[in-house]
């Protein structure tokens, strides 16, 4: 069942209020989570699940994004619109309440909706309090009706713009400037989120069109989340070609669950409660891991795939390799703040773990080579674990914070405080070298990386921690390395940034690519927590005569400064400017020379170009959209060779400066 139809009586007396706007955009953050480009997005948000709440309660078919060319958002569906009658305890109309007073929706038990994924029902009237300019228009008994707003008050009253026999309602908003750090709207981001509600939510269409680029893309998915799953699992070899998909109704509430195995050794699970998508999961996850863990323990001991003697398997052992989505609507759900990251539901819990367990066994039972393929990989990832457990034993020891059992090339800053302290990974021992020469001691750290790093995509822990360089980037860190909080804690970090240093060509960026990839696959909460970065030094040296003009990071820089000197030398009139000349020559610069690596700087350059807090250039590594980063070190990173060769193929055109 993926829509549940309630009353189609959705009047104005509906609405109920709970609290006025006022606290609004004095602090937003409480609302949006934050004012930068995530909370920018969460406006859209807000809008879009009223639309998708409609098409869960069985009336409405499509929610349309349009990003204008004007820098705002269109937002339309064709539910049964905003109520436009007047409601009792405001005096106001359904449309004006719901745009200006907080708390005021028909999801707080009026019986406008049974699922609802904005319960908070702060979400049209925290958008219109955070926009300078909202219009509201309602397709409704065979009018259109209009209301324009700024900053949150009304600037017209509702009123009858035209005929029309279409439902629903459109709502189009421009983001306060003085609230957000931008108010740029990322194309992807949106598209994700537009392709993500069409998978949650079956038989609603769902498209986003951009007036920026003249793009259009409409998403549709008969198969809801098990078709979610498929597409999570692209980039990689599942183990069984059948998906496990299961949906019930119990106790008022619909709890869905798809999964399905691949060759990974990683997880990629996803938990969504009326289509809001919780990041940190909640009673759903708990409910459908106790499921999970018992049905395989259950049917390996029945099917004596698990000996007498042999321990269960762990929670960590059943994950190995699960691509899984488990979605669930309620009735009242209970998140941990207005970003809905955790659902708290109790009842929820033992919702799914009955409704995972009864199915999932069922489908062990009448899928038992499927079962014994997935049995199997979950024995392999217990013996991995336990191989790992005693080799993290041997090899991580405590005290790494003060400094015990540091690796020998490591070359430590003097400060203790993690706040101050920097660590360089530095690619080779000749740059490493020349770093150690060219550092504050005081604050940043320097270890030298031998060869190209392990590709742990392709290997498990057990084999990490056997790899010499994976080892000491570990101990230098301090955190450990692990799912749980005893084998990981990034309180014990022991420098605020990681520097990756690696030289300007292929194979630096080769080896680059293989550090982030063991970070985001085994270190994920240094990265989500800001910790990573990216130094990027020149790539030339702009040179008149024995004096160093400047340091350029590419082509189009280099040009760029070249034109600017051409100018100055112009304005100064020192110098007669042949525009037959090269660029270069007109520039007054004798050589332009372009580095190979770090280790052709000598450390003072070193310095000056790349280390220096005042001068050099970082790239902060982030996850903004952690499904795609996944796909893509999957793709780039596994054993499937060919969806990486059609990666690279794609995309051959637009290599420029390779190392031939």
């Amino acid at each position: 069942m993926s829509k549940q139809k309630t009353s189609a009586e959705y009047g104005a007396d509906q609405i109920q209020v709970l609290e006025g706007l006022e606290p609004v955009r004095k602090r937003p953050g409480m609302y949006i989570g934050s004012t930068d480009v995530t909370g920018l997005h969460h406006l859209v948000w807000e809008i879009v699940d009223n639309g998708i709440d409609e098409a869960l309660a069985g009336h409405a078919t499509y929610v349309t994004v349009t990003m204008l060319a004007d820098g705002g958002i269109k937002v339309r569906d064709d539910g049964r619109g905003i109520p436009t009658g007047i409601v009792t305890k405001t005096g106001k109309s359904g449309v004006e309440t719901a745009l200006t007073v907080l708390h005021a929706g028909g999801k707080f038990g009026g019986g406008g909706y049974k699922v609802s994924g904005g319960l908070h029902g702060v979400g049209v009237s925290v958008v219109n309090a955070l926009s300078t300019k909202l219009v509201v228009r309602v397709f409704q008994n065979g009018n259109i009706y209009q209301q324009e707003f700024a900053i949150g008050a009304p600037q017209t009253e509702l009123v009858i713009v035209g005929k029309s026999d279409e439902t629903g309602t459109e709502v189009t908003f421009y983001p306060d400037a003085s609230i957000f750090e931008t108010i740029t709207f990322n194309h992807n981001t949106i598209l994700d989120r537009m392709r993500h509600a069409a998978y949650l939510t079956k038989g609603i269409r769902t498209t986003l069109i951009d007036e920026v680029t003249d793009e259009k893309e409409e998403f549709y998915f008969e198969g809801g989340i098990a078709s979610y799953v498929e597409h999570l699992n692209e980039v990689t070899k599942p183990i069984h070609d059948k998906i496990f998909y299961c949906e019930k109704e119990i106790d008022d509430s619909v709890v869905e669950v798809a999964l399905q195995y691949n060759e990974s050794f990683t997880e990629n699970t996803k938990y969504f409660a009326n289509n809001v998508y919780n990041p940190e999961g909640g009673s759903h996850m708990v409910g459908f891991r106790t499921a999970l863990t018992k049905v395989i323990n259950d049917y390996a001991r029945k099917n004596n795939l698990l000996k007498e003697k042999e321990e269960n398997l762990t929670g960590e052992d059943v994950r190995d390799g699960l691509t899984a989505v488990i979605l669930v609507k309620i009735p009242n759900p209970q998140f941990e703040g207005q970003t809905k990251s955790k659902l708290g539901n109790p009842e929820v819990r033992a919702q799914v773990e009955r409704v995972t367990t009864e199915y999932l066994s069922y489908f062990f039972e009448e899928n038992p080579a499927i079962a014994k393929a997935i049995i199997n990989k979950t024995l392999i990832a217990a013996r991995a674990r336990k191989a790992a457990r005693a080799a993290r034993d041997n090899i991580l020891r405590k005290g790494v914070l003060e400094g015990a059992s540091m690796p020998g090339k490591l070359n430590d800053c003097a400060t203790r405080n993690p706040e101050e302290a920097e660590l360089f990974l530095v690619e080779g021992d000749s740059a490493g070298g020349t770093a150690i020469t060219g550092r504050d001691s005081y604050f940043q750290a320097i270890l030298p990386l031998r060869g190209k790093v392990l590709n742990v995509e392709r290997a498990r822990l057990d084999k990490m921690l056997a790899n010499n360089e994976i080892v000491n980037i570990v101990k230098a860190l301090g955190v450990g390395i692990g799912t749980t909080e005893e084998q990981f804690n990034i309180e014990k970090l022991r420098y605020k940034r990681v520097i990756l240093m690696t030289d300007a060509d292929v194979d630096g960026s080769h080896i680059a690519t293989l550090l982030l990839t063991f970070f985001y696959r085994y270190m994920k909460p240094l990265v989500e927590g800001g910790h990573i970065y990216l130094a990027k030094p020149p790539l030339y040296k702009l040179m008149s005569g024995t004096t160093v003009k400047a340091y350029v990071f590419d082509d189009a820089e280099r040009d760029e400064v070249l034109t600017r000197m051409v100018e100055e030398r112009k304005k100064a009139g020192k110098a007669v400017v042949n525009p037959e000349d090269t660029l270069q020559k007109q520039a007054g610069i004798s050589d332009v020379g372009r580095f190979k690596g770090l280790g052709e700087m000598d450390d003072t350059e070193l310095w000056q170009t790349t280390m220096d807090p005042e001068q050099r250039v970082l790239i902060q590594v982030n996850v903004e959209d952690a499904e795609r980063a996944d796909s893509t070190f999957s793709m780039l990173m596994g054993e499937e060779v060919d969806i990486r060769k059609e990666f690279i193929l794609s995309r051959a055109q637009f290599a420029t400066d390779l190392d031939v």
